[in-house]
């Protein structure tokens, strides 16, 4: 081993939450390693990051993760916050339509509707565009039998406006891409499978559904903000975290890996006995070039998109109803969705009304580089024109995440699986990350654990292979 022979090292590149993920496991399966986090930024946490504004500590990425499936929820627990979790005091989101905001509808498979008479009831859809999905059972088809743009089946089947009021809103919420252009398989998987099996897609949306509401709440958040979450995560489990640490460089050795940091002037070597790459696709892609050539082209392929959050403290009550609404690209407003930040969280409720707002679509770059002012300026004219006037503004924050989403084209399942089977030959090498197995946190989570075990049980096979060299010699 290159650390020790007592004790092995385990390096983790990348300090979001699946980097740590990673290290906290791998630190729970080996206790006797020295497990090392190495971040490029000046913290940890990656898109989990809050800050105050208008004097009230908010969120500037995501607010709130799955429940239901219970990676996140449990690692939350397990670094001592489970007291902090809590449910959103309200789910009811909307969805603007000609100037006006419906209630999302009931019983839809993000936004594929599997309650046809929910949907009618919504009005989110015009009389025509309605009677085509009703028709929808009868009309011609077949099984889906390979991966799809979400957008092209949808659209086939139920027509374009079940698209652009509801599948690409949701799925731009989650993705900042077009349901156009994003795989079924990976973004929408239940379906996928119900698909596969169906000529109706309202038929396996139905049954994509779970015949009953599973018990307990859909998300959860954390009191203080997700914020809190990796720096909880980093400290329970002991790690050393180096931040400001570029990893330029990641080589093969004898015993195990090198990993190059510090300046082309000034480089620094870190010896591994395992690692786990955490990062985004690109920089994946630039360290696996010397030890995986094909993971890294495929990786390389791996787009991008960049997202604006706007948050707006004001003086007075929360406005509009529920917990917010979304906006399709064709109301032709630069703000995709907004969120009641303090109507949704009551430990927020007593404190001035909080409002999120996010920017940035498939191909709309343009609006994202307006300058900071220009961006609040725009959500607070959209958010009056829907929800009537606002209280005085007490304090405003932008948060841009440039090339912060990837994007899951057709065929991204397939080609994680054959980035996989590239570096799996590698022994104590994995990957974790969203450009992966999904973008929410729990997703990440479990991603990053999987990943740390993979790199043990390879470091194991390569102890197994060095010791047989060295006995057989």
């Amino acid at each position: 081993m290159t650390a020790s022979a007592a004790r092995p090292r385990v390096v983790v590149v990348g300090g979001g939450i699946a980097g740590l993920s990673a290290a906290a496991e791998a630190a729970r399966l080996r206790p006797d390693a020295s497990v090392v986090v190495l971040e490029a930024a000046d913290r940890v946490g990656g898109k989990l990051r809050g800050s105050e504004v208008g004097g009230v500590l908010v969120d500037e990425g995501a607010d709130s993760m799955l429940a239901r499936t219970p990676d996140a929820v449990d690692l939350a627990r397990a670094v001592g916050l489970g007291e902090r979790l809590v449910a959103p005091r309200t789910a009811a989101a909307g969805v603007v339509v000609r100037g006006a905001v419906r209630p999302l509808p009931a019983g839809t498979v993000l936004g594929v509707p599997a309650d046809a008479w929910a949907l009618a009831r919504s009005g989110v859809l015009d009389r025509a565009a309605l009677a085509r999905v009703l028709l929808e059972p009868a009309l011609p088809g077949r099984p889906v039998e390979h991966d799809v743009a979400v957008g092209a089946l949808v659209g086939r089947r139920l027509g374009r406006q079940v698209v652009e009021r509801l599948v690409d809103p949701l799925l731009g919420g989650v993705y900042a891409g077009s349901a156009d252009h994003l795989s079924l398989r990976a973004t929408v998987p239940q379906l996928a499978a119900a698909a596969a099996g169906h000529r109706s897609l309202l038929r396996a949306a139905r049954e994509a559904r779970p015949a009953a509401a599973p018990a307990g709440p859909v998300f959860a958040g954390l009191v203080g903000g997700l914020g809190a979450l990796p720096d909880a995560v980093a400290a329970a489990s002991g790690v050393d975290v180096r931040v400001r640490t570029t990893v330029r460089e990641l080589h093969r050795t004898a015993t195990g890996w090198r990993l190059v940091t510090g300046s082309a002037a000034d480089p620094a070597a870190v010896e591994a006995d395992a690692v786990v790459l955490a990062v985004p696709a690109a920089p994946a892609a630039r360290l696996l070039r010397a030890v995986a050539p094909h993971a890294a082209a495929d990786l390389g392929g791996v787009e991008y998109a960049s997202v604006a959050v706007v948050t707006l403290v004001l003086d007075g009550p929360a406005p509009g109803r529920g917990s917010g609404y979304l906006v399709p690209a064709t109301e032709g407003r630069s703000t995709k969705a907004v969120t009641f930040t303090s109507r949704k969280w009551a430990h927020l409720d007593a404190g001035p009304a909080v409002v999120r707002a996010s920017l940035g679509r498939a191909g709309e770059a343009a609006v994202l580089q307006r300058p900071d002012p220009d961006l609040v300026d725009v959500v607070v004219r959209e958010l009056a024109d829907v929800v009537g006037p606002l209280p005085p503004l007490l304090g405003t924050r932008v948060t841009r995440w440039g090339g912060g989403l990837p994007q899951y084209a057709v065929g991204h399942l397939d080609l994680v699986a054959r980035v996989r089977a590239a570096v799996e030959p590698l022994l104590g090498l994995a990957l974790a990350g969203a450009a992966l197995d999904g973008v929410g946190v729990p997703a990440c989570v479990a991603g990053g654990r999987r990943a740390a075990a993979a790199a043990l049980a390879g470091l194991a096979g390569a102890d197994g292979q060095r010791a047989g060299a060295e006995w057989s010699a």
